[in-house]
């Protein structure tokens, strides 16, 4: 049985080996910043400041930190309509704590998660996340601030504010370790407030014909339904994008049905259209609705006459080729893997008044015994439209593509569409740091509909 002092000895060099290794792992041991929580008005991104408590890991060796964040809250989309995608961003300007030791840490070893609360029309938590960055923090430095991005879908109309929640950081210096902190006192005050629309319901509006040709002159019935009950409902030809003179106005009943005749003249007319107000409209109308004149003017003698006609193609894509290989990363660093996806061309040669969309979808990226989730993937969609096409080609937002999906590019309904494009996007794969070596294969999926 060892001595008094012997023993005291013993315990004074376990103190110093435990005192040791807080230093060496001070990226994640967190010291108290002084402060309470302080409330903030609701309708504008503002700073807030709320109480936090952070529980450093186990290993540091150091108790529980109760201390005060300050976050805010942002977003790029603040009048959103019902079933937006909104991207949210969480910012922690002054995290609850800051480098406890005199040892210097690195950059880049910070990688941030967290979670939004959502209260008023709509209520749940957005989870959110960050990269992988940040600047040397030098000892007893405060922390840096970091920003986490995530999305939700808006379900409900009205007013919807957005409040900093829970948070942790993860860091890769010595070892992986993690200091979660929670709001004290749930839910923090509210830092962003978006007031959502109702999305206005589908336009169901139709119109048919008695006949799908006459000669000029000749009357063709109609009838539709859906329309507002004792509106005033305009029938009219069309030539391709352009109204033409011929047209009738009627009242459409107690149920929104119309019902009459129009006279068609225009040997130009290509289809018959039918809306509400002072012209049409894809949210307000129906059709085209297809109708020929059959030209049956007699020929005079010594003229013949020539007709031709234009056919409807369809709609088509293709790649210039089914292969990308992505940058290489670092193990042990870990980084964005970056590439070009291959440019895909949609040939819309339909000629009517539909519109296209362009999504992918990714699976995970499987090598080696191990597997790079897919919900890690983003892209930013980039389109343009060759010169004379009808319509206009729109990229999709960026983001994460993963197993859910994302929208590459579209082109809107309208009365007529059509045209030649080309969508392209940068691709970017955050690979985690320790994912083991190898070569990872994912597979992405594009759908044109």
């Amino acid at each position: 049985m060892g001595s008094p002092r012997s023993s005291g000895s013993a315990r004074r060099s376990r103190s110093t080996r435990r005192r040791r290794w807080a230093s060496l792992l001070g990226a994640t041991a967190l010291a108290v910043t002084a402060g309470g929580a302080l409330a903030a008005p609701a309708g504008a991104a503002t700073n807030v400041d709320f109480a936090t408590h952070c529980i450093p890991p186990a290993i540091a060796g150091l108790p529980p930190i109760d201390g005060t964040t300050t976050a805010k809250i942002t977003v790029d989309n603040t009048s959103p309509k019902v079933g937006d995608t909104v991207k949210v961003t969480y910012t922690v300007v002054t995290a609850a704590a800051s480098n406890p030791t005199a040892i210097d840490l690195p950059a880049d070893i910070m990688t941030p998660s967290g979670k939004v609360t959502l209260g008023g029309a709509q209520t749940g938590d957005v989870t959110v996340a960050g990269p992988r960055e940040n600047e040397p923090v030098k000892g007893y430095a405060p922390f840096p601030s970091f920003s986490m991005t995530g999305t939700f879908t808006v379900t409900s109309p009205g007013a919807i504010t957005l409040s900093p929640g829970d948070y942790n950081i993860h860091t890769s210096y010595i070892l992986e370790l993690d200091t979660v902190c929670t709001v004290t006192n749930p839910p923090a005050p509210v830092s962003e407030t978006i007031t959502a629309a109702a999305n206005p319901p589908a336009n169901t509006r139709a119109i048919s014909l008695g006949s799908a040709s006459g000669s000029p002159g000749d009357p063709v019935t109609f009838t539709g339904g859906d329309f507002t009950p004792g509106a005033t409902v305009t029938v009219a030809g069309r030539s391709g994008s352009d109204e033409t003179a011929d047209k009738t106005t009627v009242t459409a009943d107690s149920s929104g049905g119309i019902s009459g005749s129009l006279v068609v003249n225009d040997l130009s007319t290509s289809g018959i259209v039918a809306y509400e107000g002072s012209a049409w409209s894809s949210d307000l109308g129906a059709g085209p609705v297809a109708y020929v004149v059959i030209d049956d003017t007699p020929v005079p003698e010594g003229s013949q006459k020539l007709t031709t006609t234009v056919k409807a193609g369809s709609l088509s894509m293709s790649q210039d080729a089914d292969a990308v290989a992505m940058s290489a990363v670092d193990f042990g660093t870990g980084n964005a893997s970056t590439g070009d996806l291959n440019p895909v061309t949609v040939k819309d040669f339909r000629g009517g008044p539909a519109g296209w969309s362009l999504t992918g979808e990714v699976t995970d990226f499987i090598g080696h015994g191990a597997k790079i989730d897919g919900d890690l993937l983003s892209w930013t969609p980039a389109c343009s439209t060759k010169a004379d096409s009808p319509s206009t080609c729109q990229a999709g937002s960026a983001g994460v593509v993963g197993s859910a999906g994302a929208t590459l590019a579209s082109t809107p309904d309208g009365t007529l569409t059509g045209g030649e494009f080309t969508a392209k996007a940068g691709l970017s794969l955050d690979v985690p740091a320790f994912t083991p070596p190898g070569s990872y294969v994912g597979v992405l999926t594009l759908t044109l509909t």
